[in-house]
């Protein structure tokens, strides 16, 4: 059974899209909403550990208020696929790849909606996740929780759980599902910057970066490569 954690600030776009999509689906699941609309959590790491300690399917869901899954075979097509996985910690329906330029995803987004990557047929490794809709193993998620410390706000946890995961030796994989995400999913706050100038800080070990919001590298100040952007494409 597949855990939906979903923290959401929005009643009317949660019942719109996601509740909406849930609610012909094939197979049983376990739905755990967070309410946020008096703004209760300072992040989405808090709100999902919360929520994830409260679950008991084989699979943890995380996903966001304004996601459509277009089927409502969708969850039994999804565990099915994480069942054929080995040794994987976090699964995503959106992600990236050194071998792959462009976001890896069967998603269509926006409006009107509009392909967002490149689609993939079979379910593929990568190196990190986008925070729209991501699945954890139960038992892993015992083990991993979200950073509440360097993700404490609302961007790039999955970006970090991914790059904890691989580092523990488990690998990442975006799935071959499609669905509807009503946000393009571009959104350079503060607030990202920040996060991301402490995710470069405590994956230093590492060089490269790569993000579904664009690619970073470890050993060059952040203000440099936002203000330069085209240095970047010497060393990535």
């Amino acid at each position: 059974m597949i855990s939906i954690v979903c923290v959401y600030n929005n009643k009317e776009i949660l019942n719109k899209f996601l509740l909406r999509s849930l609610k012909n689906q094939s197979v049983e699941f376990e739905l755990i909403l967070m309410d946020n609309t008096e703004s209760k959590f300072k992040s989405a790491a808090e709100a999902l550990n919360k929520g994830g300690e409260k679950a008991k399917g084989n699979y943890l869901l995380f996903v966001h208020q304004d996601i459509d899954l277009l089927s409502d075979e969708w969850l039994a097509n999804c565990e099915s696929i994480l069942n054929s996985l080995e040794n994987f910690a976090i699964a995503g329906v959106a992600g990236r790849t050194k071998e792959v330029p462009t976001t890896l995803t069967n998603i269509f987004d926006g409006i009107p909606p509009e392909p967002a990557g490149t689609q993939i047929k079979i379910p593929t490794k990568v190196l990190t996740l986008d925070e729209c809709l991501v699945l954890i193993p139960s038992q892993i998620f015992r083990k991993i929780k979200f950073d509440e410390e360097v993700c404490d706000n609302w961007h790039l946890y999955t970006v970090d759980y991914s790059l904890v995961a691989k580092k523990n030796g488990y690998d990442v994989y975006v799935i071959p599902l499609h669905l509807y995400h009503r946000s393009s999913g571009f959104s350079f706050s503060d607030d990202y910057y920040i996060t991301l100038k402490k995710l470069l800080k405590k994956h230093r070990n590492l060089k490269i970066i790569l993000t579904t919001m664009g690619d970073w590298v470890t050993f060059i100040p952040l203000n440099i490569q936002i203000k330069h952007p085209g240095l970047k494409k010497y060393f990535i």
